[in-house]
């Protein structure tokens, strides 16, 4: 039963959930398009770039939630100056997550499965955490409903791996009614003192950009000053 969900019905539930959520939720949609266009400019819709099953990639849709100020130099602000209150608002209630039913409806995503992360991630997993991309992304996921972005990247992992080896009908039934809950409860939108989720693995490429640094330094003999002027 659950190698037939997980080979055919699983997209005949996402289609029958998401063709008449589409309808439904339409005149929301273009509420959000408005406030969106208001509070943060044009475009309304973020998209990126994001792997999914098997690490194919596809353009992520989502609400923009920031803004696109930048300093005097053009460079982007800090996530948390750009975050605004109706972004937050948006990201606490996942209403920025609706245009990705537009990804489920085309077959790039799934209502239910490991978040899509971002391309460069992709060389940082270990082959375990890899297993990931045996099926589709979702829109949520077992680690969504377990601790979102309050939990570690190799916590989200686990989880990840574990709805990969135990997708069921009844688990996605699960995991949609409990993102519903916690939604409504707005809980573990954000890690501690982070307007956004800490980059996977940002310690150990600074850490390997510090070691070749050093390493260049050290074989030509340049000073800090001119090495960095060259890299």
């Amino acid at each position: 039963m659950n190698g037939f969900y997980r080979e055919h019905g699983k997209r005949w539930f996402d289609l029958i959930v998401t063709a008449p959520a589409l309808l439904l939720l339409s005149p929301v949609f273009l509420l959000l398009a408005l406030a969106v266009r208001y509070f943060h400019g044009a475009p309304v819709l973020f998209h990126q770039r994001r792997p999914g099953k098997d690490g194919r990639l596809f353009d992520l849709y989502k609400f923009r939630s920031m803004t696109n100020a930048r300093d005097a130099q053009g460079r982007l602000l800090p996530d948390a100056d750009r975050l605004t209150s109706f972004g937050r608002f948006l990201r606490s209630s996942s209403l920025d997550e609706l245009p990705e039913l537009f990804n489920v409806l085309t077959g790039d995503m799934s209502l239910v499965g490991p978040r899509p992360l971002l391309v460069q991630y992709l060389d940082r997993y270990t082959p375990e955490q890899r297993r990931r991309h045996e099926v589709h992304s979702g829109i949520t996921g077992w680690a969504q409903v377990n601790g979102r972005n309050a939990i570690s990247w190799e916590e989200k992992f686990i989880l990840d791996v574990w709805y990969v080896d135990h997708l069921s009908f009844w688990l996605d039934l699960r995991i949609i009614a409990l993102t519903i809950w916690r939604s409504l409860r707005r809980e573990g939108i954000n890690q501690p003192g982070q307007a956004t989720m800490q980059e996977f693995g940002a310690e150990r490429v600074e850490y390997n950009e510090r070691v070749e640094y050093n390493e260049l330094v050290g074989y030509n003999g340049y000073s800090a000053e001119g090495v960095e002027g060259q890299l």
